[in-house]
């Protein structure tokens, strides 16, 4: 007997994007098929199809975002001529759907989840290696074109740049102030600042130590 293809109406990734959206609202305690499929206009019935369970659609919500993490990467850094430039933007764009101390929290609790299950946290290791990787390769570029000193480690430095983003994250989260992004980028500066090249004086400088 012929089996006739089921229509699927939303495709899996507009699924995956609102699954997204619900995490960072209502935690992995509010996270479930029901809630996904209403943000899509669906029945949970078909999420229960495509998926088979709440972990199931984690678990292909983490496949996606390996699977986009190095074209995401590609993109930021074809979008920039200073590898810095990509540096500043990628690091923001990590934390770009954490607007509220609430998404943040939200987000963060997945996180643990994530550590405790072998599955995801497997998943959740792919996407920070390929972000690992790619900061690296920025910073090394950045060496390479004169943005940052000769002699800069880019691997010591990517560890640091890493650990300020998500320790900035938190502390942000704790102290409820400010735009998140422009928190990231301030940090951001002052952990490259000692590696940048030394600025040539500026003529009036140049004039006023001559005269000193």
């Amino acid at each position: 007997m012929m089996t006739v293809a089921r229509p699927r109406g939303v495709d899996d990734l507009a699924i995956l994007r609102a699954a997204t959206e619900v995490m960072g609202r209502v935690g992995p305690a509010g996270l479930t098929l029901a809630a996904v499929a209403r943000e899509v206009g669906l029945v949970p019935a078909t999420l229960t199809q495509r998926f088979g369970s709440k972990r199931g659609l984690l678990l292909a919500l983490a496949d996606r975002s390996v699977e986009d993490a190095g074209a995401r990467i590609a993109q930021v850094r074809a979008a920039h001529g200073s590898a810095l430039g990509a540096l500043s933007e990628l690091v923001t764009e990590t934390m770009a759907g954490m607007a509220t101390p609430e998404r943040f929290a939200n987000h963060l609790a997945f996180l643990c989840m994530d550590l405790t299950d072998p599955q995801l946290r497997e998943r959740a290791l792919a996407v920070h290696r390929a972000q690992t990787r790619a900061v690296v390769e920025l910073l090394a570029e950045a060496v390479a074109a004169g943005e940052l000193r000769a002699g800069t480690d880019p691997a010591a430095l990517a560890r640091t740049v890493q650990a300020v983003a998500a320790g900035t994250g938190m502390h942000w989260a704790l102290e409820g102030e400010g735009d998140l992004g422009r928190r990231l980028r301030h940090e951001l500066d002052a952990v490259l600042s000692p590696h940048l090249p030394a600025r040539p004086p500026r003529p009036e400088e140049a004039a006023s130590a001559g005269a000193a």
